[in-house]
């Protein structure tokens, strides 16, 4: 049993937003099918983190959910910044139950095992961010990253933290999901959100801070889910 990540599908099977007019995401639903088959097996997992669909509304992505639901494996889901389609953890797990999508699960103030690993972890906020409104959004994400971390804790697994934004970027850093991130003794942080090969090099990768970061959207894993375990 393993466990995968990859983040930013951005999915537009159901609405008209298709991602193949950037460059590099030709045939990208095809390309990511067709990888996810070759590495993922039925009993492994694979957390996505975030920016699923660009659906606005649940039951508008519905067919990007089909697909997903499709794919071998565990889905393991966590909210982006382009997820409209995001409501309360009830309406999302009723839509997933009523549509039969029963391999995927939402990761929100909590956490689930896989192996001796625990998947904990948040949507993030901005980098740089600077407004009373970003700093209230801050201190949210915080909260739920720490209840995340603190189910994590109680399955007595090792907690490996996802967020959608990176928790630095450019010499820059949202210093409290980055300093959460220290305290709680996190030892690997997989982020998304980052796109292109020139965003990517301003990306903090490797370790710092003494946390191992990952970037892990999807054009810069070519589209392939990236192994979290060995």
């Amino acid at each position: 049993m393993s466990l995968f990540a990859i983040a930013d599908l951005h999915l537009s099977l159901g609405s008209d937003k298709p991602m193949d007019v950037f460059e590099g995401w030709e045939d990208y639903v095809s390309r990511l099918e067709k990888n996810w088959r070759n590495v993922v097996g039925a009993e492994d997992t694979v957390v996505v983190a975030g920016d699923i669909s660009w659906a606005m509304k649940l039951e508008e992505a519905t067919e990007d959910f089909r697909f997903l639901n499709s794919l071998p494996g565990r889905k393991l889901v966590l909210k982006g910044n382009h997820d409209y389609w995001w409501s309360t953890r009830r309406k999302i797990e009723a839509f997933l139950e009523q549509n039969g999508f029963f391999s995927i699960s939402i990761v929100h103030n909590s956490a689930e095992a896989v192996g001796s690993l625990a998947v904990c972890g948040t949507r993030g906020w901005l980098y740089d961010a600077e407004s009373a409104e970003d700093k209230k959004i801050v201190n949210r994400e915080v909260g739920r990253l720490n209840a995340s971390i603190d189910a994590a804790e109680k399955t007595g697994k090792k907690p490996v933290v996802f967020l959608h934004y990176p928790p630095a970027y450019g010499g820059m850093e949202c210093r409290e999901i980055m300093d959460t991130l220290v305290k709680r003794g996190i030892t690997d942080c997989y982020y998304g959100h980052i796109h292109g090969s020139t965003a990517a090099k301003r990306s903090p990768m490797g370790e710092y801070k003494g946390v191992r970061m990952h970037l892990i959207s999807c054009d810069y894993l070519g589209f392939m889910p990236l192994r979290v375990n060995e």
